[in-house]
């Protein structure tokens, strides 16, 4: 398996550079184009930027990256991707379903973690949703997203724990950034369970 870690290792201190946080919106797009499951790589942008800016990195490839496929998937490469959906019935049922239900369950699909995002995009691309209902549904990634990179950001902090402890870091802002994190987590993880069981009642196929 492919060690993102060990490759991040090497480039951290580029990646933390304004250059570097470029680099990697770019590097998430080609990872979305290819078909790879995003999860580490978002854990990972909050590990590098923190939550915040993290979500904004990770948010601008995925976005950038969802479109791309939505486009090639439609046009130049949909014999393609009309292969890969073949291979998930769900998906292949939630395209038809997209056409009746329109940016509702675009939307409730995004917050949904039961869905592979790179795959959806494809089917997306070989449904009759317009290009406005799809982009617009793309917001509901933002809780996963904040969710995995507040994750990787606490990730980040339990790895260096002992450094701050050893630099007598004020105690208060440790609890306060952790006890924000936290809650942060806490609340992404509703939204997205109550996502999925909205989107799961929305059409008894799916």
């Amino acid at each position: 398996m492919f060690d993102v870690s060990a490759l991040l290792e090497l480039y951290i201190p580029f990646l933390h550079s304004p250059s570097g946080a470029l680099m990697f919106v770019f590097l998430y797009i080609l990872w979305i184009v290819l078909l790879l499951p995003g999860l580490w790589l978002t854990m990972a942008a909050g590990l590098l930027y923190g939550p915040w800016l993290g979500t904004i990195v990770v948010f601008l490839g995925a976005f950038f990256g969802a479109e791309l496929v939505f486009f090639l998937s439609r046009t130049l490469f949909r014999d393609f991707a009309q292969g890969q959906v073949s291979k998930f019935p769900k998906l292949f049922l939630l395209g038809k379903a997209v056409s009746r239900e329109g940016l509702k369950l675009i939307f409730l699909s995004r917050l949904s973690p039961v869905l592979p995002f790179s795959f959806l995009n494809l089917a997306y691309g070989l449904s009759e949703v317009t290009l406005r209902d799809y982009t617009i549904g793309l917001i509901g990634i933002l809780p996963g997203t904040i969710l995995y990179c507040c994750l990787g950001a606490i990730a980040g902090d339990l790895s260096n724990f002992k450094n701050v402890l050893l630099e007598n870091s004020d105690s208060n802002s440790i609890v306060i950034s952790w006890v924000g994190l936290l809650a942060t987590v806490g609340v992404a993880w509703l939204v997205i369970r109550a996502a999925n069981k909205a989107f799961q009642e929305s059409d008894p196929l799916i």
